[in-house]
This record gives C-alpha cells, sequence and structure tokens, in this order.
C-alpha cells in the first residue's frame, strides 16, 4: 500500500512540495524512502494528491505531486464528541480510533467527577495522534480535537443536531437512528454523571441512551456508539 503523509499546505494545482519535518524525519529515518517512491499526499480538509520522491535528505524530502484531487472517505452522519478522557495511554488509543470511525470533532470535558483535565501536552499528543490515525485508515478529513470545555458549558450551549447523553436508563438503543445530519454525544468521566449533569443535558434536548446492562469503560461507550453512527443504514 502505497504509504500516505500529512501536508497541511497541500497546492491544489500540484508541484514541487517539501514535507513538514516530523513528516520528513519519518519518511527518511523510520522508513528510509527513496528517490522515486510514489506516495500520497493530503491535507486533512479532505484532498489528496499522488505524488513522488525528488529528493531525500536526512532532515528533508521534497516531492513532486499532481493536482489534488477532493476525496470524500468521511460518514453519511457528521458525529460529534464530547468525552470525559480517560488517562493519558488509554485517550491516545481512543483518539486515534475515533479518527479511523469517522468522527467529526472531539471536545474533552471537565465534569464534576473528572479526575484529571487533560494537559496542553497531552493533547498535544493527541493531535499527533489524529493525523497518524488519517494516514492509516486513509482518510482525508482531520478530527478536530477542540480545547477543554466544562461539562455544565458544553451540555448548555449544544443547540442544533440530535444529541445523546451516555447513561443508564430505560431508553435503549433501539430507536430508528436518523441517516443523516449531526449528532452530538457526550460520555461522562469513569465516576459517572452527577444527577445535576443528568438533569441539565435532558433540560437542553439531550436523550439519555442505554448501551445495556454492563458497565463500559469510557473508551468502550464511546468507540460503540461512534461505530453505530459510522456505519448504521
Amino acid at each position: 500500500m502505497t504509504r500516505r503523509y500529512f501536508v497541511p499546505d497541500l497546492p491544489i494545482l500540484g508541484g514541487l512540495v517539501s514535507l513538514p519535518e516530523a513528516e520528513a524525519l519519518h519518511a527518511s529515518r523510520v522508513m528510509r524512502v527513496q528517490v522515486g517512491e510514489d506516495l500520497v499526499l493530503f491535507d486533512g480538509h479532505g484532498n489528496e494528491a499522488i505524488a513522488h520522491f525528488v529528493q531525500v535528505g536526512r532532515k528533508e524530502c521534497h516531492c513532486q505531486a499532481d493536482a489534488a484531487q477532493a476525496i470524500d472517505r468521511e460518514p453519511q452522519r457528521e458525529i460529534h464528541l464530547a468525552i470525559a478522557l480517560p488517562k493519558p495511554d488509554r485517550s491516545r488509543e481512543l483518539v486515534e480510533r475515533l479518527t479511523e470511525m469517522g468522527v467529526r470533532s472531539l471536545t474533552p470535558l471537565i465534569a464534576q467527577r473528572t479526575q484529571r483535565p487533560p494537559t496542553d501536552s497531552l493533547l498535544a499528543k493527541l493531535r499527533r495522534g489524529v493525523i497518524e490515525a488519517c494516514k492509516q485508515s486513509g482518510r482525508n478529513q482531520l478530527m478536530d480535537l477542540r480545547a477543554p470545555m466544562q461539562a455544565d458549558a458544553f451540555l448548555s450551549a449544544c443547540e442544533s443536531g440530535t444529541k445523546w447523553i451516555a447513561h443508564p436508563a430505560m431508553d435503549r438503543l433501539t430507536r430508528d437512528i436518523a441517516p443523516s445530519g449531526a449528532f452530538h454525544v457526550a460520555i461522562g468521566p469513569e465516576g459517572g454523571w452527577t444527577d445535576d449533569e443528568v438533569k441539565l443535558a435532558v433540560s437542553h434536548s439531550f436523550q439519555t441512551v442505554d448501551l445495556g446492562k454492563r458497565i463500559y469503560r469510557i473508551e468502550t461507550a464511546a468507540t460503540t456508539l461512534a461505530a453505530i453512527l459510522a456505519t448504521c443504514n
């Protein structure tokens, strides 16, 4: 399979392209690419281009790119998740899986029972994980990893689209799901939502969603709901 590289300023008309430093280092030192080798460039905004290496150095790699094409591999539904992130190592895995599934945006939540809000360092690593997942999965649109929000603020501000909050209730996922449109899904911390947070969500038209009798980890609930929305007709 032709390897993919992220170039945020990919020229639409093609031409000579220099890989960003991190991508160039990976290409030359890890993948040990050769002049003439084919690659695919993508810009994170839906465009990709076929290219080949014309110069490979230790810290710089240059390639000749064809004209870029808009290639859409996004799910029919627009999926927005807001999650009280788990521990850092689990958060990295979660972000990569959600990116592969086509989630449009992820907002880290700081809920009342959040024990460790995400740091700037963690968020930087997670954004790199988004790029790596797009490279691996063939996705051309980067998942938007947004700035952390207080859960109360998110639940109050979220207005458009279908709104779900993962919470044990009688409302199982048996209802018909709209085939398109925006879906906003809120998933709480490992200690669960407080009663006040659930009441606030319901008062702002969030529907409680119950995934069954078992208690799921954050990443299990998130990937399950994302997979349902990304694949179910």
